[in-house]
């Protein structure tokens, strides 16, 4: 028995051993300076609440040198301290409720964040712990089980505090932490929230700057993730969709005057109107200070919820600035009793709403601070006090202040937006509890269908529940649950307006609904909206104009491409669309129009028979032809004269053929190109000069061998009568009487004389076989061109940009080329003989009149060269016409003007006497036509006997 004692007696002595080892080796390394509400005693369970209350933590000195403590905080804040009575208000209906929780009281610790990072995980571990003094890992005491946290406020706030309650599996149900990097189930498990994921709120703010064509935005967000994510999801949207950002500026977490000053100066000098801001309320307020002191107008702000409704930003006087704003708000509720809650403080519960009392009166209720600020206030000059100061002292708050005659951020209940989230976060909280109490035994949801106790339940046991709770929430009936611990994306879109008095109305000018179909997600009235300034026009905000049609949009080089130059079109190329990136190539047959926006066909363009040159070429060649017929008919009528007889009638006349046809052919250039045309003008042409040429040659020829002849004939005729002179001074030195005889044999005129040869070699047979031969020539390649490339009509739409030009192409090059250098052949071949019989004279010189006339038709087809080559479209034809018909023109008026004169005015001419020589001959020349050629010899013999009788 001693032995037993002795054992149990070592036992309690080692057990207490150890604890005092552990004791000594394990000690606090801090205590945590919070400030909230706590309610536990008697609760069944208790709900954890964080809010940001304050906006900063206090500013320390800095000091290492002494025990470092936890800060305070500063700046408070009316609206979140709204949104934490709140929770206090739902805590306390629910617990008032007898369906739901009717077992169950809610306790509830709530803690001020103040809207920083290390409060809110101060907050946390304090919360796991259960006591002031927080111990990581551990949860000390044996009161009530915690529930849940609702909280914590911000993003950033939300994703440090949820990292921490996911190791131990704890629920968090938050009312304002809309960032997407928090739908993460890896990274975050047991987060959820009453407030839309920021995605559908990036893609709504897409979708307005799209739905009014702003395509030149600039962006600012706060430096924490609410706002990196929500605008980067923004910006990624829009750039998509072609919107390009001017700027992208950060708001910083601690308010720096410098970058304020530096974000000012970047809107300022921007030209983008509108701004798009995701940032909450706190960070926005010192820009919206800045902005208001440079009086920054003709802006329109993008609001995104966390400031959209707030007073911290909607202060006196900002109207001038964010006068116009658009922004998307959660859902509003009314909720009533709430602001009987609100109303109903008592200053003296605790020193939160203590320090809530003090800030909104202006005054303390510390009787002694009261007193100390009073003696510092009216200290006299000699260091008296004044007798305000031995009674109540001023600025002493007697906790009987009215909350009604306020009129701010805490009283106002008309925008219950954030504060409704937080409604339903608490509520969400409630019903995950009642529906754990309420579990049918043996029908759980857990191992072996077991249920969960209310008084003794696990986290992660709750989070089952909540992650699968549907409820409607009190008053509103609108239906809660969660879908991947997110709800639904709703948004009201809300126009900041200026009423009357300088106050703004927050007017709600549309909705966006997440999970409608994508074109019906955004319904917003255009009208109902007043823009900044008050203008009802939506503005326009873009880097560059929109390009016209008619233009092309020219990327500027090392700019966004929403900043570019609008350039025109080229010739024959076309934009039919705003802003297009590409000009269109008009199709073969179409041009571009003035404006450069459509195509329309081209003009069709050929020498036509109906307009005033066609009509005067056609005239001029019909004058031409009716002259030459008309010649023609003379040359019939006086077809015995000896004129026409010593001309070849014959050869004269398809001389006037080939003249008629030359005109008539001039008038198949005209009108419309069509196949017959094009191989009846070109063949036509090149029969008409092949005849016409080939019978001035021909004529020419003749005339040359009568000129060698009547040369040779005179060169004999001189010497003979050199000869005869010598035998006269001969026998008159020697004084003989003698009579010299010669041979005196006399002919006819028109025959040979004492042996005289014919000095016509060229008959007229032989001149109508070279035309026939330089004819059929031509008419045999004429008919190999046809058969091989005839010449056909086509569209020339390279000549001209606007118009499409209808000509004959000639087929081949080569064929053309080498009929045209016969013809060309024929001519110098006729100039050439003429030349060399231009001195063979009588009454016409009708050598001369051949020279002439082919110099005339030379001089015009060298100029016709380069006017052909310089005209374009018609006016080519034209002046191919102009050729034809001038050279036609000189080669009838040089061959046949001389003979009709004759013929018509001199008909005493038309004998054969006026065929003769003149009478009186040059030394040396040589005179004669056809007809009085042959008489030559005659007078030659008779001139020598005469000679020789005078002697």
């Amino acid at each position: 028995m001693d032995i037993s004692r002795f054992l149990l007696g070592l036992c309690a002595f080692l057990h207490f051993y150890k604890s005092a080892s552990a004791e000594s080796t394990c000690k606090l390394k801090a205590k945590f300076n919070l400030s909230g509400y706590k309610d536990v005693e008697k609760k069944k369970v208790v709900v954890g609440g964080m809010f940001p209350v304050h906006q900063r933590i206090a500013s320390t000195d800095g000091n290492t040198s002494t025990v470092p403590v936890s800060s305070g905080c500063e700046g408070f804040n009316f609206r979140t301290f709204r949104w934490t009575q709140t929770m206090l208000f739902a805590i306390e209906e629910i617990n008032r409720r007898t369906d739901l929780l009717p077992h169950t009281d809610l306790g509830y610790v709530i803690y001020d964040s103040c809207f920083t990072i290390s409060k809110a995980v101060e907050g946390t571990l304090t919360y796991l712990t259960g006591q002031d003094e927080a111990v990581p890992n551990y949860r000390c005491g044996t009161g009530a089980p915690l529930a849940a946290l609702v909280g914590a406020g911000g993003s950033d706030l939300s994703i440090a505090t949820a990292r921490i309650l996911g190791l131990y599996h704890f629920p968090q149900v938050s009312y304002s932490s809309s960032c997407s990097a928090l739908e993460s189930k890896f990274q975050f498990p047991t987060f959820l929230r009453t407030i839309p994921n920021d995605l559908h709120q990036s893609t709504a703010m897409a979708k307005l700057v799209l739905h009014f064509g702003w395509t030149w935005v600039g962006t600012i967000a706060a430096d924490d993730d609410y706002g990196k994510y929500g605008i980067k999801e923004f910006k990624e949207q829009v750039e998509e969709a072609g919107v390009c950002i001017s700027f992208s500026e950060t708001l910083p977490k601690v308010s720096s005057p410098e970058d304020i000053q530096r974000i000012v100066d970047t809107v300022i000098e921007s030209t983008a109107k509108i701004i798009v801001v995701f940032s909450s309320d706190v960070d926005l307020s010192p820009l919206t200070i800045e902005l208001l002191r440079h009086n920054v107008t003709n802006r329109t702000w993008i609001a995104s919820e966390a400031w959209v409704t707030s007073a911290l930003i909607n202060q006196p006087g900002v109207t001038s600035v964010l006068g116009g704003t658009l922004g998307f708000g959660l859902k509003r509720a009314d909720i009533p009793g709430l602001q009987r809650h609100l109303l109903d403080l008592d200053p003296y519960d605790d020193p939160l709403t203590e320090e809530f009392w003090e800030t909104v009166f202006n005054c303390t209720l510390d009787y002694g601070k009261a007193v100390r600020q009073a003696r510092e206030r009216t200290k006299t000059a000699n260091g008296t006090l004044s007798r305000g100061v031995k009674g109540v002292p001023d600025g002493l708050c007697t906790g009987k202040e009215s909350l009604k005659l306020l009129n701010n951020t805490y009283t106002d209940i008309s925008q219950l937006r954030l504060t409704y989230s937080v409604y339903k976060a608490v509520y969400a909280v409630a019903h995950a509890l009642h529906n754990l109490e309420h579990c049918e035994p043996d029908q759980g949801p857990f191992n072996r269908n077991s249920c969960a106790e209310i008084t003794n339940f696990e986290p992660w046991q709750l989070m089952y529940y909540l992650k699968n709770v549907r409820f409607n929430v009190p008053h509103t009936q609108e239906e809660v649950f969660f879908n991947k611990g997110d709800v639904d994306g709703y948004y009201d879109i809300i126009n900041w307006q200026v009423k009357g008095e300088g106050w703004v109305s927050y007017v709600i000018v549309g909705n966006y609904n997440g999970t409608a179909p994508p074109e019906a997600r955004m319904t917003i009235m255009n009208g109902s909206i007043i823009w900044n300034n008050e203008e009802l026009e939506p503005p326009r905000s873009v880097c560059s104009e929109n390009c016209q049609p008619g233009t092309r949009k020219g990327i500027r080089q090392g700019e966004p491409v929403c900043c570019f130059d609008c350039i025109p079109c080229a010739d024959g190329e076309i934009s039919n669309a705003t802003n297009a990136r590409e000009c269109i190539q008009c199709s073969e047959d179409y041009w571009s129009n003035a404006a450069r926006d459509a195509c329309v066909p081209k003009i069709i363009e050929f020498l036509a028979f109906g307009e005033p040159l066609g009509i005067t070429l056609i005239v001029i060649s019909a004058f031409g032809a009716l002259v030459t017929i008309a010649v023609g008919v003379v040359f019939v009528i006086h077809l015995g004269t000896p004129l026409v007889k010593a001309n070849d009638a014959l050869l004269s006349f398809s001389l006037l053929f080939s003249l008629v046809v030359t005109f008539l052919c001039s008038i198949v250039f005209l009108g419309e190109p069509q196949p017959w045309s094009c191989m009846t003008s070109q063949v036509g042409l090149a029969l008409g000069f092949a005849l016409c040429l080939s019978s001035l040659m021909g004529k020419a020829a003749v005339l040359m061998m009568r000129a060698r002849a009547l040369k040779a004939v005179r060169s004999k005729a001189k010497a003979a009568a050199k000869a005869a002179k010598a035998a006269a001074e001969a026998a008159a030195d020697c004084d003989s009487p003698a009579v010299i005889v010669t041979n005196t044999n006399h002919g006819n005129s028109d025959g040979n004389a004492g042996g005289i040869p014919e000095v016509d070699s060229i008959t007229f047979a032989h001149q109508r076989a070279i035309v026939t031969m330089a004819t059929l020539i031509q008419a045999v390649a004429c008919a190999v061109w046809l058969i091989i490339l005839p010449p056909h009509p086509v569209k020339n739409t390279a000549a001209q940009n606007v118009k499409i030009i209808l000509e004959c192409d000639e087929g081949s090059v080569v064929f053309i080329c080498c009929i045209f250098a016969y013809d060309i052949l024929l001519a110098l071949l006729a100039f050439v003989f003429a030349f060399i019989a231009r001195k063979l004279e009588d009454h016409i010189s009708e050598a001369k009149c051949v020279t002439f006339g082919m110099l005339v038709f030379f001089i015009v087809w060298i100029s016709f060269v380069p006017a052909y080559l310089s005209t374009r479209g018609k006016f080519m034809v034209a002046v191919q016409i102009f050729a034809i018909l001038a050279s036609s023109f000189g080669l009838l008026a040089c061959i046949f003007l001389p003979k009709c004169y004759v013929l018509l005015v001199k008909p005493e001419q038309n004998t054969e006497e006026m065929m003769r020589p003149h009478s009186k001959l040059r030394e040396g020349t040589s005179t004669g036509t056809s007809v009085s050629l042959a008489t030559t010899a005659t007078e030659v013999h008779a001139t020598t006997a005469s000679a020789g009788i005078d002697d």
